[in-house]
């Protein structure tokens, strides 16, 4: 059968720093998606078969070709959607991570697992279910592929990427890399096609699954065309975490911690500090503080040490993130800082302090994706857990004091999918990842990674001569 797939205009590679084309690729044709698709459903039938020794195998070598070549492709991520050097090899040394993670304990965790029964024996077989298809954003380019592909491909799927369509040559390399480590050809295959044609792959009978990580509109159009064909999905829809601030925490720590996490990628983290929630009389102390460090961050070159903030990913990026602060003043918040693009070449923009945030205004409910801080204060833990609850999405927070029990008890009234005492929303390949509300379901990372999209086959063995 053909996959129907539109011709379009080429995908490329523009460098937000200077808003510079770098390099562009060519659209790939229906029958270049046709046998792409067709060569991963016959992997399939043979990476199925191949032993778990034989995959770890690949998934080392892939994470020994990421350390080798880290400095290459984390110079190759900056270039293509603007994140600090520094933070780009932290990427691709995490990838690695994770890939080792899953050689190492994928055997473990796919075993067939017994389970208790009154009559004969009875067990759990976890195998694999076919080709996947992987969409994901341009933020992380190589952890968000490594969180979707290291576990699916350890437990025996074959995997098709459809990449944002700025960060094509992260894209392509990672299938190169697959195949340097010596995974067969069509065990993971890079796709360059524009997402408007995602949802015909999602119908195509030799895709078993999706995963995305995106917009909620995005999530919701997948989620849909899955739900058609009965298909299973995993969507990561961003979210607007909420950072309280204990009365007894440390306000010098709890100032570095927020300001920096929430410029972490130029503020285009799903998961870093977006809403800072602050004891009310704690502001005028804590707001000095702030605005101390916001007055030594250094926006600038992305390849340069000394840089603390980097252009967003893309003109247009920067451009809706202005329009969002510039929002919030009409509607009455406080712009402490910034909100302005920088007057320079690139993706710039401020960064930027706002306080005064009230339910009237879209920002206290919405995601910024930029470098916007935003201050709000509490009277009692109760309101502080209200203004973390309201907005639509759950899939991060973080609780900030010396009391870790009390944090503890905070934390378990947060409606998110992931709560971090004493630090901002982190990332390690043993701590499950993913959200709940409108920020999506299923997780990624730690063993119930890999659970997402294997089938759990019951086999049950009693005497033949028994009535049930």
């Amino acid at each position: 059968m053909s996959t129907v797939v539109k011709k379009a205009s080429s995908i490329k590679t523009v460098n937000p720093f200077n808003n510079e084309t770098v390099k562009e690729f060519d659209v790939m044709s229906n029958e270049q998606v046709d046998q792409i698709i067709g060569r991963a459903d016959q992997a399939f039938k043979s990476w199925k078969k191949t032993s778990f020794e034989k995959r770890a195998q690949v998934l080392h070598k892939v994470a020994s070709i990421l350390r080798t070549k880290k400095e290459e492709l984390g110079k190759l991520a900056t270039l293509e959607m603007g994140k600090l050097l520094k933070e780009s090899i932290y990427e691709v040394e995490l990838c690695a991570n994770i890939f080792d993670y899953y050689a190492d304990n994928g055997a473990k965790f796919l075993a067939d697992h017994p389970l208790d029964t009154a009559h004969g024996k009875a067990f759990l077989a976890y195998e694999p279910i076919g080709v996947l298809l992987s969409v994901q954003p341009w933020n992380f380019p190589f952890y968000q592929i490594t969180r979707s592909a290291a576990p699916n491909i350890m437990a025996g799927n074959t995997m098709v990427l459809k990449h944002a369509s700025n960060v094509p040559q992260c894209a392509q390399i990672m299938e190169d890399i697959f195949l340097e480590a010596g995974a067969p050809k069509g065990v993971y295959t890079n796709l360059f096609i524009p997402g408007r044609d995602v949802e015909r792959l999602v119908a195509d009978p030799r895709i078993a699954a999706v995963s995305l990580t995106g917009s909620e509109p995005a999530g919701a159009s997948i989620a849909s065309a899955a739900g058609s064909k009965v298909k299973k999905s995993t969507l990561e829809l961003g979210g607007s975490d909420p950072f309280i601030i204990m009365e007894d925490a440390d306000l010098d720590d709890a100032a570095k911690t927020t300001v920096y996490g929430r410029m972490w990628n130029a503020g285009q983290v799903c998961v870093s500090p977006k809403r800072v929630i602050l004891p009310e009389s704690k502001k005028a102390e804590f707001l000095d503080k702030v605005k101390a460090i916001f007055g030594t961050l250094k926006v600038g070159d992305p390849l340069e040490a000394d840089t603390d903030v980097a252009p967003l990913s893309s003109e247009k990026a920067a451009e809706d993130v202005a329009a969002q602060v510039a929002k919030a003043a009409e509607q009455g918040a406080n712009v402490v800082i910034g909100g302005h693009r920088i007057d320079r070449a690139g993706a710039f923009l401020e960064p930027t302090l706002i306080t005064d945030i009230t339910p009237k205004m879209d920002a206290y409910f919405e995601e910024i994706f930029g470098p916007v801080y935003m201050l709000h204060t509490y009277k009692n833990v109760d309101e502080a857990i209200e203004i973390a609850n309201a907005t639509e999405f759950g899939l991060g927070g973080s609780v900030f004091g010396k009391d870790t029990d009390k944090a503890v008890e905070i934390a378990r009234q947060i409606d998110t999918g992931m709560v971090y005492i004493n630090h901002v929303t982190g990332i390690a390949p043993e701590l499950p990842f993913g959200g709940t509300k409108n920020s999506g379901y299923g997780r990624e990372q730690s063993p119930a990674g890999i659970y997402e999209f294997v089938n759990a086959k019951l086999i049950r063995v009693t005497d033949s001569k028994a009535l049930y």
